[in-house]
């Protein structure tokens, strides 16, 4: 029994050796193994099935949501509470952090997913030919030297070196990106041929779109190229986004800060005060619950989950919430060609007759003779909706000239058929007193020694033809002739002899896989925002030029091919890769390393793609985008993003939600500490001070950061785009989350606030006012001054003030009418005054707070003002 070709160390090359020879190598026949040996085999070699991933508990997926330093910085506010005598604060801490873990456990599992969707593109069931009889079994029974029988409509169920081929069709798009249907022979290519070149084989997963044939069993299982990718792609390591990147450092950074001050304000307190250490610790654990942000993780996972909700109302399935901001740092979208930046569907683009070449809107005018041909050596439907590719095209074509199709099919009966083959590569019809042909142009011209020109027939110009084939091939155009063969009978019998000679040439027609139209302004989109396009396919060259050329993202460095690409080792790939634009003839293993080599010089990419073969690179991509309608399984899988038009100008509105995403996170940021940053430095200078009491106890100042900062921040993820979004260059990856200029807001506005709550808590401790009336006071500075600053923090540097800004979000509004009532309550109702050790206010105090918030909203304004003015 022969070994697979997954357990040799070189494994055949079955593209390259005949047919007679490949059956040798696997000790079987055309007449398929014996019952027996393909037992024997099966037990040896294992069932024809990818194995299933391994699957990591649930109780593991959710240990590792709390593997991050926010939420260690939750746990620790959560014990702090505990350890102050406050359970219920300490359960609404860690009631955050479960409710943050469960967000993230239900988005886990995208590679595992996407394993699985690889191995269900394996058939169930297969024909084969076992002791010289038909049987049909299950695919995962087949093994090496299994013969197979195809027809139109099966999906192959392993890999095949070819037999026998009678106008076999084979739709590899979902493993190599081909656009149209391959036509398959059974004959030898070259060891270094492409995969999308290999006529010869037929691979697992691919679809058989017409013809029918015979094909050997070469590979199973994981041996075959679909088992190839799903390797590939349980190899590749998927990136944390940017985003959660920063998120780290930035919770590294903070809980530096936190320890650090509240160790200095224990030392400092009993060096200056001779604070007992017991009372230091615990005003350092309420400087560390006061400087810890509780509600950020809430805020920034609706935020996200906003931007999730309006990129599905924009035809986007968010498969992950953070990849919604991915997408506004993304510098550079690696996409698939067909179906992806074309419609997936070929249409006549130019007709060549013998006096020029035409475009196809000039057919019904100048070649009524070539489009009755085209709808007569036609099998599909009237229609247009049913058939191969080309033909439907023809159809189309004929439609758009006014052809009636059916009428004409009508008038000229067909009275014999001969299939298209694969050995002599055209198709002909025979009608009452004529034949018509359809095929390759080489093999066409080859059988004309005459021209239509109008109404009348000359003497074949040979040089002519071949010119406009030489223009349309350097136009990437996929090109068919037809001609037609005038007779004296009507009789219903056609063979090749009645072909091989004496035609007439009526014309060529090229087709090609148009951009689909909104694709232009949506280059031209991404061009303005600074970011690159780059089209990676398996298509051949001159298709790619040209379709890259049409849509201007052909760089100056032109095509670089799978081959060339092999001989390049990482450094001169590194130096190339962003100059090219357009790669041709690529392979899932090409795409996954021209992504790496994107990442490897700072770019955060994005890759489009629709087929198996794209899975590898959407999974290695900072964010995977996958066509929803004629994308696979495992595409979609394997991305974090799904396009539900197949529209690649989503890919466009994700990044102007992506970046508006990130810009409301940032304002969040910019609202939210400058609070957290007052309240520990009000109980710092209270310990510095020797103040006898805290002027915030830890009950209010979790009230601060878990009620009064999270209902206003939360206003901030409905906020509009700012002006301008996609006219600015992607921000760097390496960008912190804060900036400079969040860092001086903090700085700046937490002073402001500072000293309102701290002055006003002095001034009514020293005016001989109740402790809890000081607190009162100081507490209500503070969420006055937070009101007061969310409208400065709803636009970065413009002014907060006019009618268009105070209106533009009617949720801030909401948020402030909200928190209007609760903190009434937590004011007033006696219950909460008892929890939080509150007091009623009059109108005194109340006319210090309007007008200390008022005064910080002014002087925020007059800051931005100010800012405006030196960056103009």
């Amino acid at each position: 029994m022969p070994e697979s070709s997954a357990s040799r160390a070189s494994p055949p090359v079955w593209h390259a050796l005949p047919v007679d020879e490949c059956l040798s190598v696997l000790c079987t026949h055309r007449g398929g193994l014996t019952a027996d040996d393909a037992e024997r085999r099966l037990a040896d070699l294992g069932p024809n099935a990818l194995p299933s991933p391994p699957r990591r508990p649930a109780w593991r997926r959710l240990l590792a949501q709390f593997h991050n330093v926010l939420i260690h910085l939750l746990l620790v506010a959560g014990v702090a509470a505990a350890a102050l005598g406050h359970p219920v604060d300490a359960a609404v801490i860690f009631g955050v952090v479960v409710v943050n873990a469960l967000i993230g456990f239900v988005q886990e599992g995208k590679a595992q997913h996407a394993m699985e969707a690889i191995g269900r593109m394996l058939a169930p069931k297969a024909r084969v030919l076992r002791d010289g009889h038909r049987r049909t079994l299950d695919a995962e029974c087949l093994v090496p030297g299994d013969v197979v029988l195809l027809k139109a409509g099966d999906r192959v169920p392993a890999d095949l070196r070819l037999i026998e081929s009678q106008g076999l069709r084979i739709d590899e798009a979902a493993l190599t990106g081909e656009s149209v249907p391959v036509e398959k022979c059974t004959a030898t290519v070259a060891e270094d041929t492409a995969l999308a070149e290999r006529v010869g084989m037929a691979y697992a997963g691919t679809m058989v779109a017409g013809g029918q044939g015979v094909g050997v069993v070469v590979a199973t299982a994981n041996a075959t190229e679909l088992g190839r990718i799903s390797a590939l792609l349980g190899r590749v390591q998927p990136l944390t986004t940017p985003l959660l990147r920063q998120i780290e450092h930035f919770g590294r950074r903070l809980s530096v800060v936190i320890v650090s001050l509240a160790v200095a304000m224990v030392v400092l307190g009993w060096l200056l005060h001779d604070t007992p250490l017991l009372a230091g610790f615990m005003a350092g654990v309420a400087l560390a619950v006061a400087a810890i942000p509780e509600g950020l993780p809430a805020i920034i996972t609706i935020t996200l989950a906003m931007g999730v909700r309006r990129m599905a109302a924009r035809q986007a399935v968010i498969r992950r919430l953070p990849a919604v901001e991915t997408l506004g740092a993304v510098s550079v979208i690696c996409t698939d060609k067909t179906g992806t930046l074309t419609c997936n569907e070929l249409v006549a683009a130019r007709i060549g007759l013998a006096d020029a070449a035409w475009a196809a809107e000039q057919a019904g005018a100048r070649a009524p003779a070539l489009l009755e041909a085209a709808v007569l050596c036609n099998e599909a439907a009237a229609d247009g909706h049913d058939g191969d590719p080309i033909e439907r095209a023809l159809i189309r074509l004929a439609q758009a000239a006014g052809v009636d199709v059916a009428a004409r099919r009508e008038a000229h009966p067909r009275l014999a058929l001969l299939p298209f083959s694969s050995d002599y590569k055209f198709m002909a019809t025979r009608h009452p007193g004529r034949i018509c042909l359809k095929g390759a142009p080489e093999t066409v011209l080859a059988r004309c020694d005459r021209q239509r020109v109008g109404d009348d027939e000359q003497p074949l110009d040979t040089d002519h033809w071949h010119a406009l084939l030489d223009a349309m091939a350097r136009d990437g155009l996929r090109v068919l002739a037809l001609a037609e063969k005038r007779l004296d009978d009507d009789a219903a019998c056609l063979d090749l002899a009645m072909v091989e000679r004496g035609l007439c040439l009526l014309g060529l027609v090229a087709f090609i896989d148009p951009p689909r139209p909104e694709v232009p302004d949506a280059i031209a989109a991404c061009r303005s925002a600074g970011i690159a396009v780059k089209m990676i396919t398996g298509d051949h060259a001159a298709t790619a030029a040209a379709i890259a050329r049409a849509l201007e993202i052909a760089g100056d460095d032109g095509v670089l091919t799978g081959p060339e690409l092999d001989r390049l080792d990482d450094r001169a790939l590194a130096e190339r890769v962003e100059a090219v634009n357009v790669y041709a003839r690529a392979t899932p293993e090409h795409k996954l390393r021209l992504v790496t080599a994107l990442q490897a010089c700072g770019r955060v990419v994005a890759m489009t793609g629709d087929g198996a073969n794209d899975a590898p690179a959407l999974k290695r991509a900072d964010i995977g985008v996958a066509m929803g309608i004629k994308g696979t399984e495992a595409a979609r899988q394997a991305a974090e993003m799904v396009l539900a038009d197949d529209n690649f100008a989503t890919i466009v509105a994700g990044v102007e939600e992506g970046r508006g995403v990130y810009d409301n996170i940032r304002k969040a940021l910019m609202f939210i500490l400058p609070t957290n940053a007052a309240q520990a430095l009000i109980i710092l200078l209270a310990v510095l001070a020797g103040l006898a009491v805290l002027p915030l106890t830890p009950v209010l100042i979790l009230w601060v950061n878990l009620v009064t900062s999270v209902t206003l921040a939360l206003s901030l993820a409905f906020e509009p785009l700012e002006a301008g979004v996609m006219k600015r260059a992607p921000r760097s990856p390496t960008q912190g989350l804060l900036g400079g200029y969040i860092v001086w807001r903090v700085v700046f506005v937490g002073a402001l606030l500072t000293a309102m709550s701290f002055a006003g808590f002095l001034l009514w401790v020293d005016g001989g006012g109740e402790p809890a009336l000081a607190r009162t006071v100081a507490l209500n500075m503070l969420v006055a001054g937070s009101v007061a600053y969310l409208f400065n923090s709803r636009r970065w540097t413009a002014p907060g003030w006019t009618p268009e800004a105070l209106l533009a979000n009617p949720w801030a509004w909401l948020s402030v009418a909200v928190l209007a009532l609760l903190q009434a309550a937590v004011t007033y109702w006696p219950p909460a005054q008892a929890v939080f050790g509150t007091q009623g206010l009059g109108w005194r105090e109340w006319g210090w707070i309007a007008a200390l918030s008022a005064a910080l909203f002014i002087v925020v304004e007059l800051e931005k003002a100010w800012l405006r003015r030196w960056m103009n």
